[in-house]
């Protein structure tokens, strides 16, 4: 037996010194073409072995090839696909007799891997020359997750990747990963495996770490535990949960992501967002499931650029484009920073002066192409520009790039309000309608956020419905269209105080003045100014309009105050930013409530207000009381009034028509009950007129 032992012994000694020495027997040089054909006729590409080849057998065997090149496609160019300065390839032997794959080491050193894609097809596909051209039809769906679909063991020792580098381009982008690292650990099928790693993509670092439970529940459909870390400048994400039981591959878990910079981010990925300063970072935790074509969040903690909040979103990617749905829960949600930009350097310089002009400049859409989504949205505090309104609720759908807004029920400057709006980029032209119900509104604060206009006090209601369409500020409003009203209470008109400008009416027809002092022009513009610290306060105030190329018509504009009743008719024309508007005011014999006669005979003083939105001037029609003492006059001396003969009767009968005094020509007789006091007005303008007749007088006494 010993003698057995010994000879067995001896055996084995001898392989080993054999297998120690058949490396330096074996001139492994010499088949490097063989190894290059049977490499070439498998990968269906020309392998070249530039350098040296060296081959170890104990403790495993281990194939060292240098200087190693991969052609590259047909149609691809002469520069290879890849190249490594170095490949080293080791396997143990014995598992190897059992189907036991032991990788003892597989490294490559200083890989590059050039990805090219052009209309015939791209060139990292493995063909054979006499494969047809076309694309077969796939018999199934894809991988799918079950038992038995890694049917033997295998393990990985020292696997890494150095220094390499990756290129792609297409004929419309390229993409360079450089420095890339990667380290795998495999102990075995069943047990945990680990990959971490770097590299610098244009430009950018990134790291990233992960590990899975086990490679076979992997692929054979078994819960298994995952997670995965990102770092660098453009994203910083973890991720800890596990693959679900099931023949898809299923995570759910918690994520917690950080992006700085969503831009920066999309220009890596090559899809550039609109310009602007914002759409920037962003940031999510809460928990998270994936699916194919599906990723779901339930987010304890949002943040987008400045805005923070809580929800649930829905991510579907298997349509044309991503489709967005959930409902998110914001304490504040400002989109002021997010409307388009519409005035230049110079413009915003100058923003102090007034009302800046319409903007020619193009008005940016393309961000409603992005994305569809179905969002419902509960805000506690809602900024639009310098509109603020509370408690929110809005609903938001975006379809195929047209957006539909429903904000409902929600507190407006002491009021309440709905308001739908619609913007389509489906079609080459923008369009746009707004439909809005406001009511109880404290009307100062409010349109001095939405128009920036000042003349208005009260408590009221505004209606539209309003339809547009354009590329820009100033083609929108060339092309609005629609009607409107609005109803006011218990407020003032800023700018004008009306019974005082009526009260005034004796200075404007230089009934104090002297000769020179009462000349006025005959110019149809000419007005007396009111100053910009009066007002006209009013009971009630109401009208409605409708709008055509931008320009909005009055008709029924009402205005009701104890002293004061108005009506008014005139035209504001957005898109040159004027108005041209008559007011007629008439003050009231007796002071009226509420709702009273607005017909009461007065005082009444045609009132204009005209010009541009930063120069509006407010004062006395003087062309229309011109008119009516013109046709007062012409009547009376054609009618042949035997009443008023004289001249300065004329006039004055005339000039009382015309602002509401006329037609009480009845003299007080003897014996008749007192009348009324006459309006100081009228005594005002009697006393004009009949001053001539007493200068008349007394000229003819002092010639007598």
């Amino acid at each position: 037996m010993s003698r057995i032992i010994r000879y067995a012994l001896l055996g084995l000694v001898g392989l080993v010194i054999i297998a120690l020495a058949l490396p330096f027997l074996i001139p492994v040089n010499s088949y490097r073409e063989r190894i290059a054909e049977e490499a070439s006729r498998t990968l269906h590409r020309d392998v070249v072995l530039a350098g040296d080849l060296s081959l170890q057998i104990l403790p495993s065997l281990q194939i060292t090839a240098r200087d190693v090149s991969l052609a590259n496609a047909d149609g691809f160019g002469e520069t290879p696909m890849a190249e490594m300065a170095e490949m080293r390839v080791g396997v143990k032997l014995i598992p190897l007799l059992s189907s036991d794959v032991q990788i003892t080491e597989f490294v490559l050193i200083d890989p590059v891997i050039r990805l090219q894609q052009n209309r015939s097809g791209n060139n990292w596909t493995f063909r054979s020359p006499d494969a047809p051209t076309t694309e077969m039809a796939s018999s199934g769906e894809g991988f799918v997750r079950r038992p038995g679909a890694l049917p033997f063991e295998a393990s990985f020792g020292d696997v890494r990747i150095e220094n390499a580098s990756i290129h792609f381009e297409d004929g419309q982008q390229q993409r360079d990963i450089t420095g890339l690292t990667l380290q795998v650990s495999l102990p075995s099928l069943d047990e945990e495996a680990a990959i971490s790693g770097q590299l610098t993509a244009d430009g950018e670092r990134l790291s990233f770490d992960g590990a899975v439970g086990s490679i076979r529940g992997v692929f054979e459909g078994a819960e298994t535990q995952v997670t995965m870390e990102f770092g660098g400048n453009l994203v910083s994400a973890s991720f800890d949960g596990r693959l679900a039981a099931s023949e898809a591959f299923e995570l759910d878990g918690e994520i917690d992501a950080n992006i700085p910079s969503l831009r920066n981010l999309a220009t890596f990925a090559g899809a550039e967002l609109p310009p602007g300063d914002r759409l920037q970072a962003f940031a999510a935790q809460g928990s998270i499931d994936v699916a194919p074509g599906n990723v779901r969040l339930v987010a304890s903690n949002i943040r987008f650029d400045d805005i923070s909040g809580s929800g649930r979103l829905n991510i579907a990617t298997s349509g044309a484009r991503p489709n967005i749905t959930g409902a998110l829960d914001l304490p504040n949600l400002d989109v002021t920073p997010y409307l388009p930009e519409q005035t230049s350097g110079s413009d915003a310089e100058n923003s102090n002066a007034g009302i800046p002009p319409w903007s020619e400049d193009e008005i940016d859409l393309a961000g409603l192409n992005l994305v569809d989504a179905d969002l419902d949205l509960n805000v506690g505090l809602f900024e639009y520009g310098d509109i603020d309104i509370e408690n929110v609720r809005l609903d938001v759908t975006l379809d195929r790039g047209r957006l539909v807004a429903n904000l409902s029920d929600f507190q407006l400057y002491d009021g309440t309000g709905s308001v739908r709006v619609v913007a389509n980029n489906r079609t080459a032209t923008p369009s746009y309608s707004v439909n809005a119900q406001l009511s109880d509104l404290n009307a100062l604060p409010f349109l001095q956020a939405a128009a920036g206009f000042e003349r208005l006090t009260g408590t009221g209601g505004i209606a539209l419905d309003l339809q547009a369409s354009g590329a820009s500020q100033a083609a929108i409003m060339r092309s609005l269209a629609g009607n409107g009203n609005f109803g006011f209470e218990d407020g003032a008109i800023v700018g004008i105080n009306l019974a005082e400008t009526i009260r005034n009416v004796n200075s404007f027809f230089g009934a104090q003045s002297s000769p020179q002092e009462a000349e006025t022009s005959s110019d149809d513009s000419e007005q007396v100014e009111a100053g910009d610290q009066t007002q006209t306060d009013f009971s009630s105030l109401s009208g409605s309009f409708t709008i055509n190329g931008g320009r909005a018509d009055n008709t029924d504009f009402a205005m009701l105050s104890p002293l004061l009743r108005v009506g008014g008719s005139g035209f504001v024309d957005l898109p040159s930013q004027s108005l041209d508007y008559r007011m007629r005011p008439r003050l009231v014999a007796s002071i009226e409530g509420q709702g009273g006669a607005a017909d009461l005979r007065g005082v009444e003083i045609p009132v204009r207000i005209r010009g541009g939105f930063n120069d509006i001037s407010i004062g006395v029609d003087t062309s229309a009381v011109g008119q009516a003492l013109i046709s007062g006059a012409l009547s009376s001396a054609l009618g042949g009034n035997s009443d008023a003969t004289r001249p300065e009767d004329v006039l004055r009968d005339s000039l009382l028509d015309a602002i509401g005094l006329g037609g009480n020509d009845a003299q007080q007789q003897d014996g008749e009950e007192e009348q009324p006091e006459a309006d100081p007005a009228q005594q005002l303008l009697q006393g004009l007129f009949n001053r001539g007749r007493r200068d008349e007088d007394e000229s003819g006494d002092d010639n007598n």
